[in-house]
């Protein structure tokens, strides 16, 4: 009997479970270093069970040791602890741990297990893992920092705060080790600060919130309409920008992340905690700015602007041209900074006869963000975006991080500027606007397009987000590479440009539903009766100005008026039939002097098929409206009136010969005024056409006014943003220079600063006991002062010390007696270079006394031992 194999089953794939994972549960990423192990304890003892969550724990492990965090935390929680393998699913109510020696990303709730780059030195698995959380679980993603040392995890909760998600700390009080939550903290981007027991319970009360509106629904109840409008107000009065122009979705993504954050359910209530906590009025601004930035996002879009773009740029600029760029919505600084570097490279690599120069404005609404820029100190975790080649080249170490060079930082000036309510920059040769015009209405966007053409001189660039456009303004902007959104400014506009400068955005309606385009509404029968009598049975009408030009018709006309041979000519005097043409020039001025309307009747019109009569009705249109001022003519066919023909004399034949004769005088007459009449109207429209052709350059005058006003607001505004750094940099040289008179009078010693050429640049007051120093002598050569010192040899000792680079230390004596210990050590400034020499005096004058004090007394007792040797028999 052959046994019947069972049908093989089919094996659910790992996509397969982590898209049900990820669609069912949230996923909470906690980073923690070897040392947390109690902060990670008390966490996961707080979770209730059932939580419907599930934990991905990354720590800083030892990578040649065994993990045994698994089995020390499944004491602390009834939850499954998992060791991660490569492709472990995620799942509910489990927790995982990721093993040594490994980083840890997640793709659609399916963990993967990566080598990492360097097997020893600084790593970042916490960040590495939330980065790729914040990717995979956007707004629906959680990231906890608790006890650890360095600064890891904190770009990692900058990537989840961009996506809209929530951040967690622990208290640094209650941290073993502070570094890590305190990093967080002070970056500005934890959202909630509790112990790490009471974590648990925040996450969970966040996770209860009912979302402000339904994703496929963007339209809000009137009263919640209401509450964002005055969340709106709110925010503008205590910071003066204006968030009415920004994305719906992302005012109500962010608001509704504030509300869960404190628990508050309705709008209302929100309006009013706002009202009664300025601070949270400055958190929710921060929150609005989304903030996020690091160095060299997208690297290959930084290495084709290198390798590309920067030297085609170049190649078109005449040589030791000063380019200039500008990086709205820069943040902390990192990509200004990114920018100078890549710009440095790419000349560096070219090495042109002449040096080129690049001026960046780096502006934003962030006042804190553009204090935090100007200082250019930034944390260790760089590391993850900045290789160790350029932080070599373009970073100093110091010892809470990396300081970027000063040759760097003079390349880019950073001020607070609103981009859609402040004067742009101007003449730029390159403008990077990217990841902010997502956060604009389609309206703004497509107003700041021209406003970017005008800013950028010919052949400028406009690098654009991975997400963004330029629209519907393709005339204005050529693609030079799509996949990495950069563009280029045409000159071959096939239209003209408007650009609207900021003062003039108007604030449309954007917090009720999109404004859509009413349906076209159907005919009724009534109004479709009344087109049908007016086509059929009305008379015809035409409707002219004061002047006899046509405006409209109504009906067939064709029977009283036809067109001039020659050039075009719509006026009514001009297309009128022989019958009609003296009539209506007579009847015309008359309409215009009274209200009642002229009639003309029984007028004999010759058509092509012979004689046609008809009664004409000129009138004067009064109404207010439009209308007012125009001139209606209706023309109504009347039958031909039957003559009866009897027989006339002579006389009568003459007397009728006559009359047709003088009426033939009167038409060649009525003929030549007509002409002159048409002569002077010709002259009157030449006239108009002069002085429209006068307003058309009156006008083109103002708009180049206007454009030279705008021009001049930019530049001032350039002013004012090269002015506010200059006194920031003022502020900060007067408090250093503040700190340093107090720090050396406090140490009570005689120093003396020299640069490369051994001229006087600083001393200090005990300095002018031992050499003549006063004031004036800054700037004058060592050698022209006159010392107290037996030292013939300072300058050359001085001279030594800056070719070798090795201190030299020896006592000096002066002429009254005195001691001092000369100290000359090289001076080296931040950026590493050798520019002088500091001298220090050190008084040893009691040191000496003593010391020639015990040679005495040493050398009196060898007198006496010897003394008392030679009485010995």
């Amino acid at each position: 009997m052959k046994k019947t194999l069972p049908p093989p089953r089919r094996r659910k794939t790992a996509a397969k479970v982590a898209s049900k994972a990820s669609a069912t549960f949230p996923i909470v990423g906690i980073g923690a270093s070897a040392g947390g192990l109690e902060a990670l304890e008390q966490f996961l003892a707080r979770v209730p069970p059932g939580s419907g969550m599930a934990f991905v724990i990354v720590q800083h492990l030892d990578p040649t040791r065994k993990g045994i965090m698994p089995e020390l935390l499944q004491r602390a929680t009834g939850m499954k602890v998992i060791q991660v393998k490569n492709r472990t699913p995620v799942r509910e109510d489990c927790v995982y741990v990721i093993p040594p020696n490994k980083d840890m990303s997640i793709l659609h709730g399916v963990l993967h297990l990566l080598a990492p780059a360097s097997p020893r030195g600084l790593r970042l698995p916490i960040d590495i893992f939330l980065r790729s959380l914040a990717l995979d679980q956007q707004e629906r993603s959680v990231g906890v920092i608790l006890s650890g040392m360095g600064s890891d995890g904190t770009l990692g909760l900058r990537a989840i705060k961009e996506k809209a998600g929530v951040a967690l700390v622990q208290e640094p009080a209650t941290a073993k080790f502070d570094s890590m939550p305190r990093s967080a903290i002070d970056a500005g981007l934890a959202d909630i600060v509790a112990p790490a027991g009471e974590l648990p319970g925040k996450i969970f009360a966040y996770l209860q919130r009912k979302p402000l509106i339904v994703r496929t629904e963007l339209v809000l109840e009137d009263k919640t309409q209401s509450a964002l409008e005055k969340v709106i107000v709110l925010l503008r009065d205590h910071t003066g920008n204006d968030f009415s122009l920004y994305k719906r979705n992302t005012l109500y993504r962010r608001i509704e992340r504030r509300m869960g954050i404190h628990q508050i359910t309705k709008m209302a209530r929100y309006v009013r905690y706002l009202q009664e906590n300025s601070q949270e009025l400055d958190l929710l601004f921060k929150e609005l700015l989304i903030g996020v930035t690091n160095f060299f996002r997208d690297p290959a879009v930084w290495e084709e602007l290198r390798t590309q773009v920067i030297p085609a740029l170049l190649a078109s600029r005449s040589p030791g041209h000063a380019l200039r760029a500008w990086v709205p919505g820069c943040s902390t600084g990192e990509e200004a900074y990114t920018l100078a570097m890549v710009f440095r490279e790419a000349v560096e690599a070219l090495k042109p006869k002449a040096s080129f120069v690049l001026q960046i404005f780096a502006t934003d609404l962030d006042r804190d963000a553009i204090d935090k820029a100007r200082h250019g100190v930034f944390p260790p975790n760089i590391t993850t975006d900045v290789s160790a080649e350029r932080l070599k080249r373009f970073f100093t170490k110091e010892d809470h991080g990396y300081r970027v060079r000063r040759e760097i930082r003079e390349m880019v000036i950073f001020a607070p500027q609103n981009i859609i309510m402040d004067p742009p920059f101007t003449k730029l040769d390159l403008l990077s606007c990217r990841n902010l015009l997502i956060y604009l209405t389609a309206e703004v966007q497509k107003k700041l397009m021209p406003l970017f053409h005008y800013s950028l001189t010919p052949g400028g660039l406009l690098l654009l987000g991975s997400a963004e456009t330029v629209g519907s303004s393709t005339d204005l902007f050529a693609s030079v590479s799509a996949k990495a959104r950069i563009f280029k400014r045409t000159e071959t506009v096939q239209r003209p440009v408007q650009v609207e400068f900021p003062a003039s955005f108007k604030v449309g309606k954007p917090f009720g539903p999109e404004s859509a385009q009413p349906a076209k509404p159907l005919a009724s029968l009534q109004s479709l009766a009344d087109q049908l009598i007016l086509r059929s049975y009305a008379p015809p009408t035409v409707l002219t100005n004061d002047k006899g030009d046509i405006f409209y018709i109504s009906g067939r006309t064709g029977k009283y008026l036809e067109p001039a041979a020659g050039k075009a000519n719509w006026n009514l005097f001009a297309m009128a039939r022989e019958g009609l043409r003296y009539e209506l020039a007579g009847a015309f001025p008359k309409a215009l002097k009274q209200k009642e309307s002229v009639l003309l009747h029984a007028l004999k019109v010759g058509t092509d098929g012979g004689t046609q009569c008809v009664d004409v009705s000129v009138q004067r249109l009064d109404e207010p409206g439009p209308l007012h001022g125009l001139v209606i003519i209706v023309f109504t066919d009347v039958a031909m009136a039957v003559t009866t023909h009897t027989s006339k004399t002579p006389a009568q034949n003459a007397r009728l010969t006559a009359s047709e004769r003088e009426l033939q005088r009167v038409r060649a007459e009525a003929r030549i005024t007509h002409e002159e009449m048409q002569t002077s109207q010709e002259e009157i429209r030449s006239a108009n056409e002069e002085l429209q052709s006068t307003n058309e350059e009156l006008q083109s005058t103002n708009e180049e006014l206007t454009t030279s006003k705008e021009e001049m607001q930019s530049l001032n505004e350039e002013l004012q943003t090269v002015n506010a750094e200059l006194q920031a940099k003022l502020q900060e040289l007067s408090s250093s220079s503040n700190d340093m008179k107090n720090l050396l009078d406090s140490t009570d010693i005689a120093m003396l600063f020299l640069d490369r050429h051994l001229n006087v640049r600083r001393f200090t007051h005990q300095a002018t006991k031992i050499i003549k120093l006063i004031p004036s002598d800054v700037g004058r050569p060592i050698t022209d002062l006159v010392s107290n010192l037996d030292d013939p040899a300072l300058s050359a000792d001085a001279c030594e010390v800056l070719r070798s680079l090795v201190p030299k230390e020896k006592p000096v004596s002066t002429p009254d007696g005195r001691w001092f210990s000369v100290r000359i050590m090289p001076y080296r400034t931040l950026d590493d270079r050798i520019d002088g020499v500091v001298i220090t005096f050190a008084d040893i004058t009691v040191a000496k006394t003593l010391e020639a004090e015990l040679r005495e007394k040493q050398a009196a007792l060898e007198q006496r031992v010897v003394t008392q040797t030679k009485r010995k028999p």
